[in-house]
């Protein structure tokens, strides 16, 4: 790690590098921002921004869950929780029996509401409080190696099946006719968008990450031409977004999720407005 702290002063001779927290937290935006804007994109795609905000709200009962059965390390707790949570949600999501909307909306308020029915008894929810905005200054060493591995496995399983969930995403019933599996590639995308969710939610906050995720990519959908501009777009528009953030959020003294949030959301309405000059 002091090789990439070396590294990373000499490429960046500013007055913040000096403090490992804020090489840490850089190094956590660098991991966190491209995972949220590939992944982001296929969210926008399959319309499931209600769907990934439910998963982020699931995280206080993950977190509840984790509490009551003794596990030591929450974040496993957040994991195995949110995959279960994403796959239950996702199977009656199909089920056609209720409004898909509907059931999210359930699934969302049930989850935040056990979960602070859970962690709030005896008067100890103050505890759990900083993961309604997180806090990316407090990241260590370990949980980065955590982070990279989940962007490897990002990386991997959208080379392997990018154009299975795209295909998807079109047509299901003509990608089912081509005899793509439907309904494994799209389980293990929510699975997918639930380990990062619940590795990243300590980090971002409950109460913003779904913007993360949402906001690149809807940024770029206003301006690709197509798919590559837009998963290009996706990931400069978050990145740029989880820098300028941070940097801002330091020299402001402000929270730096929100603040990355807020710069977001700022592009996002950029990109609107010059996006009758882009697409004639």
């Amino acid at each position: 790690m002091e090789t990439i702290y070396r590294i990373m002063e000499a490429l960046l001779p500013f007055e913040y590098m000096r403090y490992d927290f804020m090489k840490n937290a850089l190094l956590a935006v660098l991991l966190i921002t491209p995972l949220f804007g590939l992944v982001g994109t296929m969210i926008v795609n399959n319309r499931l921004a209600f769907f990934s905000d439910a998963l982020g709200h699931s995280a206080l009962t993950g977190m509840a869950v984790g509490v009551l059965l003794g596990v030591t390390d929450a974040s496993l707790a957040m994991v195995l929780f949110a995959v279960l949570f994403a796959l239950l949600l996702n199977g009656i999501r199909h089920s056609g029996i209720v409004a898909s909307d509907t059931v999210i909306s359930v699934f969302a308020s049930l989850s935040t509401a056990a979960g602070l029915v859970i962690l709030s008894r005896g008067g100890s929810f103050s505890r759990y409080s900083a993961l309604l905005v997180g806090d990316i200054l407090s990241i260590a060493p370990a949980e980065l190696f955590r982070l990279l591995l989940v962007l490897i496995a990002a990386l991997l399983f959208w080379g392997a099946a990018f154009n299975r969930l795209h295909a998807v995403s079109l047509n299901a019933s003509l990608a089912k006719s081509k005899r793509i599996p439907v309904a494994l590639v799209d389980n293990l995308f929510v699975v997918l968008i639930a380990v990062i969710v619940m590795l990243s939610i300590r980090w971002v906050g409950i109460l913003i990450i779904n913007a993360l995720l949402i906001l690149p990519a809807a940024s770029a959908r206003n301006l690709a031409a197509n798919m590559r501009e837009y998963h290009l777009f996706s990931l400069l528009f978050s990145v740029f977004s989880g820098i300028l953030g941070l940097l801002l959020s330091y020299y402001l003294n402000m929270a730096a999720g929100p603040m990355i949030a807020v710069i977001a959301a700022l592009l996002f309405f950029a990109t609107v407005l010059v996006r009758p000059a882009v697409k004639s």
